[in-house]
């Protein structure tokens, strides 16, 4: 059974001081762990249902499970519902990627569900890899977590001086604005840095500076502006057409 202690740690968890204090995070409700328990990422413990724990235990022999009931498990979550399980995972590292190919960068995002549906769109379109401004949101939060619908397991993401990293890079940057370039007409090449900004301040001057191509999805209405893990998934697109 689970104890006070772990319970303690889960707690903790959901808090960003500590998930870097010990270098692990939560991931929770039933379909984020089986994608967890299916990926290579290190899974410390898995806090499940009896039901889950008999469901799953036959076919995850590496993972221990700890068996605790659906109601310690919703007090101690960061979700309303889908407790069945809650995995305690450490923090993978990965090196920045400096490649060929198309990399994706976020200036200032911070609202964790949009980090999250970014990393899902990413995924969707093959993006292994996305850096981030340090003061973006964590994308070991336990919102960002549940946003991905299980794509963090696929997708890395790492907090950089995101102006020095764009420096860095013998890459085109394409900042997207909007007084830009209609996506439909730019012309992109085989490898190079979309810059997304958050949609309050869009891309701050510091990175605006290392831009080499403004564009912009062109509006066919009256709405004010994109959610900002839309206008990603729609440039991705474009961009992936001609890849």
């Amino acid at each position: 059974m689970i104890s006070k202690n772990q319970l303690k740690l889960i707690r903790q968890l959901g808090q960003k001081k500590y998930r870097k204090q010990y270098n692990q995070y939560l991931v929770q409700g039933e379909k984020n762990v089986l994608e967890l328990l299916n990926s290579p990422l290190n899974v410390v413990n898995i806090f499940a249902t009896n039901e889950f724990i008999n469901a799953y235990q036959g076919k995850y022999q590496h993972a221990n499970f700890i068996e605790a009931d659906e109601e310690v498990l919703t007090k101690a979550s960061t979700l309303v519902s889908n407790n069945a399980a809650i995995a305690i995972v450490d923090m993978p590292t990965a090196a920045l990627p400096h490649a060929n190919g198309l990399i994706l960068a976020l200036d200032g995002v911070s609202d964790p569900g949009n980090l999250g549906t970014i990393i899902r769109v990413a995924d969707w379109y093959g993006i292994k890899h996305i850096v981030t401004s340090a003061d973006s949101a964590d994308a070991y939060n336990p919102k960002t977590i549940s946003a991905t619908m299980g794509s963090f397991v696929r997708v890395s993401v790492s907090q950089v001086d995101l102006p020095d990293y764009l420096k860095s890079l013998n890459l085109p940057v394409y900042g997207a604005f909007l007084d830009g370039q209609s996506v439909h007409k730019t012309q992109f090449t085989g490898s190079g840095v979309l810059l997304m900004g958050s949609e309050s301040h869009g891309i701050r001057e510091a990175c605006t500076k290392l831009v080499t191509n403004k564009i912009t999805i062109p509006a066919f209405g009256g709405a004010e502006s994109l959610n900002v893990a839309m206008a990603t998934g729609i440039i991705l697109d474009n961009f992936k057409r001609q890849a």
